[in-house]
């Protein structure tokens, strides 16, 4: 006997179901939940103050990561963001525009998940850069200029079928600022037992603003009595465009300290969540960055020094006003990445830097006894 038809045979029916691809996704998440496990615990250090200050500064370590950097982070969300949003799928060509430290970390985790990886960067890019970038199983796809690389990123994507990550967009939603061990709930758990688990001030830098993002929404959730300070530097659209409220704001010529400072206020920064913002000289940063080196006995990056110079002035801040309490800053990137450019003496003396004044001020300012 024939079935008699029904209302619901009237209605247009399309599965496009992939059972392979779900398991092939649920199998890059899995990779990417275990080497979270392994590595979102960073070192939280203790650098000694003067006892009587009742400050204590502390470094969150983000140099530990297996990538190197604070970046690795960033490279594990914009990942995991692809994939649940269905963007990615097997044999498809990741790319992104970067010379820096997302490119090396992006390219480890894509190596990780069996997907190439094209870093777009400009011709100039030290061989440094590059080496590390191939090492970490990356390749680089040359511009003549650093403000091509997006665009040409795009195009490349477009013409291979493969997915621009686009750092400076998605950096801010990717990642989930109230949990899965993102930056901020894992400070805070690392600071539970210290005298003041609460810091006065958390300050970092900006460059896509995913990290200040995510500090600064976390301090609003969970209805903390902490600050957020965001240490800009020269050339840097993030300090005026903040400060005019005006997110069109550009500069002329781009950051020479690399991983932070735009040309212009990218997508990801979320200005409302910041509090205060510090522009940093770049002689400053570089300065910074010797100074802390010296005391850790290991090199650091230059970013980590601008990060170090706004958490100076802050410290500096609240011993005048006799306040008490904890700042915490990110120790961003080893400094062994920067032999040929913030630690040669020649390479800095030709930019104009004069460092002595700002290590002087920064002896008197910060003179941190021990880590």
């Amino acid at each position: 006997m024939d079935e008699q038809p029904t209302l619901l045979t009237q209605l247009e029916d399309v599965d496009r179901s992939d059972e392979s691809l779900r398991a092939w996704v649920a199998e890059r998440i899995r990779r990417l939940d275990a080497d979270d496990r392994r590595s979102s615990d960073t070192h939280l250090i203790k650098a000694e103050l003067p006892a009587d200050w009742g400050i204590e500064l502390y470094l969150k370590d983000e140099s530990t990561h297996a990538s190197g950097s604070l970046k690795h982070r960033l490279a594990h969300s914009l990942f995991l963001f692809a994939l649940v949003n269905g963007w990615l799928r097997p044999g498809m060509p990741v790319i992104e525009a970067s010379s820096g430290s997302t490119a090396v970390s992006e390219a480890h985790v894509a190596r990780m998940l069996g997907l190439p990886f094209i870093a777009v960067v400009p011709r100039g890019t030290s061989l440094r850069k590059i080496s590390l970038i191939e090492s970490a199983g990356g390749r680089c796809h040359f511009v003549e200029r650093a403000e091509l690389m997006s665009s040409e990123a795009a195009r490349l994507a477009q013409e291979q079928g493969g997915l621009f990550l686009d750092q400076f967009t998605h950096a801010e939603r990717a990642t989930d600022w109230r949990g899965n061990n993102s930056i901020a709930v894992n400070a805070f758990a690392q600071l539970e037992l210290e005298p003041h688990p609460v810091p006065r001030w958390i300050v970092v830098g900006a460059g896509t603003g995913g990290t200040s993002a995510t500090f600064g929404r976390y301090l609003r959730y969970r209805s903390l009595d902490t600050s957020l300070c965001v240490a800009d530097v020269e050339n840097s659209a993030f300090f005026g465009g903040w400060v005019q409220g005006d997110p069109s704001v550009t500069t002329e010529t781009g950051s020479r300290i690399e991983g932070i400072g735009r040309q212009q206020m990218e997508p990801s920064f979320v200005p409302e969540v910041v509090d205060r913002m510090i522009r940093v000289p770049d002689a400053a940063s570089v300065a910074g960055a010797r100074h802390l080196s010296e005391k850790l006995g290991r090199r650091v990056g230059a970013s980590t020094g601008t990060n170090l110079v706004a958490t100076a002035k802050l410290i500096t801040q609240m011993r005048e006003r006799g306040e008490q309490g904890s700042v915490l800053t990110l120790l961003c990137d080893p400094g062994d990445r920067y032999s040929d450019t913030y630690f040669d003496d020649h390479w800095v003396a030709e930019q104009g830097w004069d460092l002595a004044p700002w290590r002087a001020e920064l002896e008197r300012m910060l003179p941190i006894l021990s880590v």
